[in-house]
This record gives C-alpha cells, structure tokens and sequence, in this order.
C-alpha cells in the first residue's frame, strides 16, 4: 500500500491512455498504477486519477469537435519546471496551452491555462523567480 498524498485529482475520461499520456508529459509526472477503469499519475506530492466514464469505451471526438470545458466551475492548476516545455508537451500529447506569451503573475507564479485531450480545462505554473 502507498502512502496518501496531500492532494488527489479525479479526471473522468473516455480514452484513458490518452489523457494519462497527456498528464504525464507536460506535468512530468509518472504513471503509478493502472487496471482496467483507471490510470494514476503522479509523484510524491500529488496524484491524478484518470477514471474511465460509463458507457464510453474511447474518444471519438476528433480536434475539431473537442468542446473545451471552460465553464467548468473546478480548475486543477499544477506546478511545472519550464511554461515553454509544458506547451510543447501538452500539444505534443493531444491537448493545449495558451501562448507563453498570455501567462499572467500572481503569488510569485507565472499562471497559464490549457485543456487536456478530452476538453478538460487545467492550468499549469511556474515560479516567476
């Protein structure tokens, strides 16, 4: 058994390879565990568990039909070495960042939004220092 970590987000996807895929890279994380329903990624701070939606055994949403989630009122937002290496990888994995160019400051941090494959809105920081 591993021990918890302080903080756990749950992703509800269709393609779950996909979106784990995504999460891992431009997060630089690790997959920690998987079964049939689930992927884990993750490191020793924190863990997203992407869970497989009922009913829906893969994606079929194509680039041009992703309907992002903006209006989502939750936004997991996650720390990352580089905002220029998160892009690369995000768009690499499927999913998407704004330009560094429209990263804000606030708290020390520079703050950029995104979504995942699936049109799950995130958002990745950096120190500003």
């Amino acid at each position: 058994m591993t021990e918890p970590v302080s903080s756990l987000t749950v992703i509800y996807a269709s393609d779950l390879d996909r979106v784990a895929t995504f999460y891992e890279r431009t997060l630089e994380v690790s997959r920690l565990e998987q079964e049939d329903g689930f992927i884990v990624v993750g490191n020793s701070s924190f863990e997203i568990a992407v869970v497989r939606m009922s009913g829906r055994p893969g994606s079929s949403e194509t680039p041009s039909s992703l309907h992002v989630r903006a209006e989502t009122p939750l936004k997991g937002s996650y720390l990352v070495s580089s905002l220029a290496r998160a892009i690369v990888a995000a768009e690499a994995s499927g999913g998407s960042l704004k330009p560094v160019e429209s990263a804000w400051s606030w708290r020390g941090q520079l703050h950029l939004d995104g979504h995942d494959p699936e049109g799950n809105v995130m958002q990745i920081r950096m120190s500003a220092a």
